[in-house]
């Protein structure tokens, strides 16, 4: 009997042999599954395809191509590298398609299209009152009339765009009140905010980026825009975001000094208010009173922020807040 049951095992023996081996080879010394990367250790480019001579060059193209990064160099610092963007108009919020921007007595209207979009709707509006045109320059944005000027320009979000209606210089509100009737019914709001979103999305603008660096112990957002833009694109998100008492508010607006007092509760001192909370200590007092300044340097303009009170903004509080309110110029 047992040497039936010997010559039994003994068949199963070269099986049992060829399945280690087999295994074994899948391991390739990296593990139970075979590891790919070490076939591109010795990877080299092969040559491009060559097409045949009958065949017309212009119908073809490269289908993945890589981007030339020859001459971009390493950076000290924080990388400006501009992160995915979300397929919606902000990042707070649905915005409508026309929208108010002012400083002082200045006033324009921001469209979430871009200028390529917006420029026949501002045609269509000024043949609608009948204006009589004396100066149309579109490759600049320039639309003069007998009555008011009309400019338009890329605004600081991208695929978006900023419309003016002046007369001598001076802010029409009159105009621009009629002007943001007719673009909220020129185009349905839904079909106009999935396009913007889509351009937000897709459309790259390298050539200005908004930069957040670090000197020393501060932190400041750096944007290639002037500063009266700057502080009425940002009033315009604070008053829509800053809007959680005891998380963050906008306590008051200064378009003269071009400054924001603002509430915040930064992420470290939401962490130690709920070791508070535990304890049932009062964090009412957590949120810091904060001062964020648009400063004008020539074509730029800086963000800074910094605490009213004794106790100072720390670095990560500084960064964090000024991350968020660069976000609203992306």
């Amino acid at each position: 009997m047992s040497s039936v049951l010997e010559q039994r095992a003994l068949k199963w023996i070269p099986l049992a042999l060829v399945t280690a081996v087999a295994l074994a080879g899948c391991a390739r010394d990296e593990g139970f599954f075979d590891d790919r990367n070490l076939d591109y250790v010795d990877a080299e480019p092969a040559s491009p395809l060559v097409l045949p001579d009958t065949r017309n060059p212009q119908r073809y193209r490269d289908i993945l191509p890589v981007p030339d990064v020859s001459g971009q160099r390493a950076q000290d610092g924080i990388a400006d590298v501009r992160p995915p963007q979300p397929l919606t108009i902000g990042r707070i919020g649905d915005e409508d398609y026309v929208t108010n921007r002012e400083i002082g007595d200045r006033r324009w209207l921001v469209v979430a299209a871009d200028p390529s979009r917006v420029w026949p709707q501002l045609e269509g509006f000024v043949r609608q009152r009948g204006l009589d045109v004396q100066e149309r320059r579109a490759s600049e944005g320039v639309l003069d009339t007998s009555q008011a000027a009309f400019r338009v320009q890329p605004a600081l979000r991208e695929g978006a765009t900023e419309v003016r209606c002046e007369r001598d210089g001076q802010s029409m509100a009159s105009c621009l009140d009629a002007l943001e009737g007719y673009l909220s019914n020129a185009a349905s709001s839904q079909t106009a905010s999935a396009t913007a979103s889509s351009w937000n999305a897709q459309r790259q603008d390298s050539d200005t980026p908004i930069a957040l660096r670090q000197r020393g112990d501060t932190w400041e957002v750096v944007a290639p825009f002037e500063a009266d833009r700057v502080w009425a694109d940002v009033h315009h998100y604070l008053a829509k975001d800053f809007d959680q008492a005891d998380e963050r508010e906008l306590l008051a607006a200064d378009p003269d000094s071009r400054t924001f007092l603002v509430s915040y509760l930064s992420r470290e001192q939401r962490d130690r208010s709920l070791l508070q909370v535990v304890t049932f200590t009062d964090t009412s007092e957590l949120a810091q009173e904060i001062r964020v300044t648009v400063e004008s340097r020539g074509d730029e303009s800086v963000l800074r922020a910094e605490a009213t009170g004794d106790q100072p903004l720390s670095e990560n509080a500084q960064r964090e807040l000024l991350e968020r309110i660069a976000s609203y110029l992306r």
